[in-house]
């Protein structure tokens, strides 16, 4: 939670990914705490459902169908939630996935490229693309989503995304570094196993789920709001001199 309890009030963020999960948790966590909510998913319709949700409750939002792998996309997501609200605030780059699960020996060429392009590329335009805005208007946060999985490696199930997240995560550390001293915050979350469709999506078997849980002292996945409170604070004035770095969400698991 913010120390100020109306600091989110008329602030706005932009969030990647809001149609399901963790991003239309954080969405909805954003939205309660009076910031207008940018959704943007590359299913627009689920978009629009996290939007209309928002507005249902009484919030202001906008919804953006957009591909993270394209610049333009996400250009243009940034230039509406700026028409719109007139200002973002806080970025965060949660669009990602894990593709397919498969052994090191068995990813191909398309893989690597899909996984690089949806994780590490998405979150590279998300930065360009709102960089600019905040330096101009005098600062803001931008929180990216890491993972467990880079400490891991991924061996024998996902050697490809955890390689695109620890990418993401040396990303954090430099943007946060090189902008530090203009106002912009630039941190990233590592979440464990969360329960969300990010394992149905990736074909992750259920045996493997499993495991993930077996792994983690607290024996359960994470809910979608415990990351997104986490998000919440990270860009919140509870947290002002926090950045260049990620944070660990995990139950215990092991690093």
């Amino acid at each position: 939670m913010p120390k100020t309890p109306d600091y989110f009030v008329g602030k706005s963020v932009a969030i990647t990914g809001a149609g399901g999960g963790i991003g239309r948790a954080t969405a909805l966590i954003f939205a309660r705490e009076g910031a207008n909510v940018v959704c943007a998913d590359i299913d627009g319709d689920a978009a629009r459902r996290t939007a209309q949700e928002i507005e249902q409750r009484g919030g202001q939002a906008l919804a953006t169908e957009t591909d993270v792998t394209s610049r333009a996309a996400v250009e243009e997501m940034v230039r509406q939630g700026v028409a719109r609200f007139g200002r973002l605030h806080f970025l965060f780059n949660n669009a990602g996935a894990a593709m397919r699960r498969c052994k090191f020996l068995e990813i191909d060429d398309d893989l690597l490229e899909k996984t690089f392009a949806v994780n590490l590329k998405g979150t590279f335009y998300g930065m360009q693309a709102v960089l600019p805005h905040m330096l101009e208007r005098g600062g803001g946060t931008i929180v990216n989503v890491a993972s467990m999985s880079h400490k891991r490696g991924g061996p024998g199930a996902s050697v490809h995304y955890a390689a695109a997240k620890g990418a993401v995560l040396t990303m954090t550390l430099g943007v946060a570094r090189e902008f530090a001293d203009r106002n912009i915050r630039c941190l990233s979350v590592s979440p464990g196993p969360v329960n969300t469709e990010f394992a149905r999506a990736s074909d992750t078997p259920p045996e493997l789920v499993q495991k993930f849980i077996a792994d983690v002292p607290m024996k359960r996945l994470a809910e979608p709001e415990e990351i997104g409170e986490l998000v919440l604070f990270l860009c919140s004035d509870a947290a002002p001199y926090m950045t260049a770095d990620t944070v660990y969400i995990n139950g215990g698991g092991w690093r």
